[in-house]
């Protein structure tokens, strides 16, 4: 296996945003003062040179820019950051750089800016059409901004992507409908459609806010995916729909267990090295503190391999997420492992009914993409 056989992508992480949101547990820091968008532009460049010497020559393959609130930065920061990339990479042609933006009018004046800066696609932080639901979830913009900036975003990018939500505050499978529908009407390449959890650390989970039931969440749950595939949108991963062509590359390089460098507060990067015939997999993460990434001294906060015992499952979080599965040959080549090392586990998930293997493809059944977590179990031991 040649290093040139594992893509690798970029992710950079901008941690401030307008208000921290209820649900949310990433790293992601309200805006007190106003933001230190230079100094921070400057330590992202300098951790995107430590990263390259230690990636290997590889070009990059995509970039994401995440957050927090990446469109509360201008688009002069991202002309700096990606001339940075652009000195230390290799991009390969046509490669996908993603911006992520929430819809309030602030950041939609800056969308031509973004799109001449080099970003292709937009990611929107929509998350519902339906006001009421929208303050349930502490979003500061409302419907019309929403669909405003997607209709925006559609006229300047090559591709975009529509973030919501489902499993809201007292919705309705006719709300959650209505917001599928409205989603479909202003013709994404993409719709990430996931359930709200709560996640521990986060003002929901804190105060639970009164979900919908089981009964209702599956009806939801039911109708969306039929809503959804029958105008054409393909589920290709657990929570994303897309058009033919339209499917997130960066993310399918996490899932298909690809390697991604990350720059930012708290950003997380892995990174596949060879040492004759055999590979170690490290993964590093940075200060999760702005102010603390920003002092080159404290930037990095850990590095640790990832144990050979532990490969499978890891690589199974992943690629299991993916309708389509992964080969035999790819699990080899991404984790080192032979794939005997996880037949007994393939026999049983096959046995259940919850995986399918055919010309060397194993993918996930109807019935294991319900149960994922049943599914991956089975890979712990």
């Amino acid at each position: 296996m040649a290093k040139a056989d594992i893509p690798l992508s970029l992710y950079v992480h901008v941690p401030w945003c307008v208000r921290k949101c209820p649900y949310c547990d990433f790293n992601s820091h309200a805006v007190r003062d106003e933001i230190p968008q230079q100094q921070y532009v400057d330590a992202l460049i300098d951790d995107l040179k430590v990263e390259a010497k230690i990636s290997g020559e590889r070009p990059i393959h995509s970039i994401f820019i995440g957050g927090g609130t990446p469109s509360l930065f201008t688009a002069d920061a991202y002309v700096t950051l990606l001339a940075a990339v652009k000195d230390q990479f290799e991009i390969e042609p046509g490669a996908e750089i993603t911006l992520e933006a929430n819809p309030g009018t602030f950041e939609r004046e800056r969308f031509q800016g973004y799109r001449d800066a080099g970003i292709n696609r937009l990611s929107i932080g929509i998350q519902s059409f339906n006001n009421s639901s929208l303050s349930a979830l502490g979003r500061v913009h409302n419907a019309d901004e929403a669909i405003a900036a997607a209709e925006a975003a559609r006229t300047i990018f090559d591709r975009i992507n529509l973030d919501l939500m489902h499993g809201l505050p007292s919705q309705t499978a006719d709300m959650s409908r209505l917001d599928l529908q409205q989603a479909l009407a202003l013709k994404p390449d993409q719709i990430s459609w996931y359930q709200l959890t709560l996640e521990p650390n986060t003002e929901f989970a804190a105060r639970p806010p009164r979900l919908p039931v089981e009964e209702s969440l599956w009806q939801i749950q039911d109708e969306g995916q039929t809503l959804l595939e029958g105008e054409g949108y393909r589920q290709y991963e657990i929570s994303a729909f897309a058009k033919p062509g339209g499917e997130g590359r960066h993310n399918i390089n996490y899932w298909r267990f690809g390697d991604y460098i990350g720059i930012g507060a708290g950003a997380h990067g892995k990174l596949t090295r060879w040492d004759g015939g055999e590979i170690e997999i490290i993964r590093r993460h940075k200060q999760r503190q702005p102010k603390g990434y920003m002092q080159p001294q404290s930037r990095l906060a850990g590095e640790e391999p990832i144990a050979a015992a532990d490969r499978a499952f890891e690589f199974m979080l992943n690629a299991l997420r993916l309708t389509d599965g992964f080969s035999t040959e790819l699990f080899a080549q991404r984790t080192g492992l032979k794939l005997e090392t996880i037949s007994r586990q393939l026999d049983i998930a096959l046995s259940k009914g919850l995986l399918e293997l055919d010309s060397g493809q194993v993918k996930p059944t109807y019935e294991g993409r319900l149960f994922l977590n049943d599914l991956l179990e089975l890979f712990l031991d």
